[in-house]
């Protein structure tokens, strides 16, 4: 079984100071439990996925993407959601998988966490892996392979956002992702128990020390860490995001 557990961990390395093979483990910063995932970018196989490529239905959850992956000889190392969606799981926002835009980049306000400004993308390209804010990927066009827009943003350029209050009532288990600046890197991250979104990016810009950070949900805020016997249940997802290892290397 040791030997599963570490194959399932090698694609992930803890802490922003350097890598090593490791599966996700809890941290602990100013009184509350995270859980924390690390990818590099130079090793790894991350990717996003939303729809069956056969049917064109949303896959809606971690066994779904897996039974898909199969026909690659591959599976999940880990997985969780990856930005808002509508009620029929179609992004809200940007949404590009395998170089193909499935929802174009929405740069107005709104309603909701997603339209509370600045919000973000996260784009993967070759090799690197980087959260940037709305306005300014709407500037520069980066060239995504993969890219999923949620909001709000959690730290841009080492702030938090800027309508985050400290003694905020609003309390929910929440996840986000954190890219580090040359794109190596990038931590996803989710509370253990419900925090208020103060407490939740200072995590990001505090203990991780990341200038980048993107906030992708909470009411609906699951991970798939078989590493740690964590399969998280719930209603069906829209967007969501996974590590990808061969298969075989993840069987005793």
């Amino acid at each position: 079984m040791w030997k599963a557990r570490l194959a399932l961990g090698l694609v992930l390395m803890l802490g922003p100071g350097g890598v090593q093979a490791a599966e996700c483990r809890s941290e602990r910063f100013d009184g509350q439990s995270y859980t924390v995932c690390a990818v590099d970018m130079l090793r790894d196989d991350l990717r996003l996925f939303l729809n069956d490529a056969q049917t064109g239905t949303p896959l809606g959850g971690f066994g779904a993407i897996d039974d898909t992956l199969k026909a690659e000889g591959k599976a999940l190392v880990f997985a969780m959601n990856a930005g808002m969606y509508h009620a029929d799981r179609s992004p809200v926002g940007l949404y590009v998988e395998a170089g193909r835009e499935v929802r174009s980049l929405v740069t107005r306000d709104g309603p909701g966490n997603f339209g509370l400004l600045p919000n973000g993308v996260f784009c993967i390209r070759e090799g690197r892996a980087d959260v940037i804010e709305t306005l300014r990927f709407e500037r520069e066009r980066p060239r995504c392979r993969d890219a999923s827009q949620s909001g709000p943003m959690l730290v841009i350029d080492g702030a938090l956002h800027p309508r985050f209050l400290e003694d905020s009532d609003s309390f929910y288990i929440r996840n986000g992702v954190g890219t580090s600046q040359d794109g190596r890197q990038a931590w996803f991250v989710i509370s253990d128990r419900a925090v208020n979104f103060h407490t939740f990016g200072r995590f990001f810009r505090d203990h991780l020390k990341l200038r980048q950070a993107l906030y992708f949900d909470g009411k609906v805020s699951r991970l798939y860490a078989p590493a740690l016997g964590r399969s998280d249940i719930g209603f069906p997802l829209g967007p969501m995001v996974g590590a990808v290892i061969d298969a075989g290397a993840a069987v005793d």
